[in-house]
């Protein structure tokens, strides 16, 4: 356990966004080998939602989340950088949640889904654990 509290906290919350946005995109791309949600993909509609030009600017603003918070956590203050991680990873939870029980999965969805809500809960709890205070000097300030 030692070993663990002397991990940088703005490098682990970094690898944390990079390993949850990584299985958002291939959750994504392995959506497009499944026929049947391919053809709702190319019909326009999808969940009870239409796919058009709002849409995705909707999804891409939302996906660009995590992306940002790649690069915020390494270079943010503590306190916003605290607060940033503990607010995008609700924000990014929640989204997921909403998400998987809104309408009717595939299995990769839900495996995928589990693998986000859980990494994203995670970066919620540690960021909320975070303390200015550590040995190591200059590790969180």
């Amino acid at each position: 356990m030692k070993k663990f509290e002397t991990i940088d906290k703005r490098t682990f919350l970094s690898t944390l966004w990079v390993f949850v946005t990584v299985n958002y995109a291939y959750c994504d791309i392995f959506t497009l080998f499944y026929s049947e949600e391919l053809k709702k993909i190319l019909s326009g509609k999808m969940g009870g939602m239409t796919i058009d030009q709002n849409f995705l600017l909707a999804f891409s603003i939302v996906l660009e989340i995590p992306i940002l918070m790649i690069l915020l956590s390494r270079v943010l203050h503590f306190k916003i950088n605290r607060f940033a991680n503990i607010l995008a990873g609700l924000v990014m939870t929640v989204i997921q949640c909403w998400s998987l029980f809104s309408s009717s999965p595939t299995k990769h969805y839900v495996f995928f889904s589990i693998i986000e809500i859980a990494t994203t809960s995670f970066i919620v709890w540690y960021a909320w654990k975070w303390t200015a205070f550590n040995p190591i000097k200059n590790n969180n300030e």
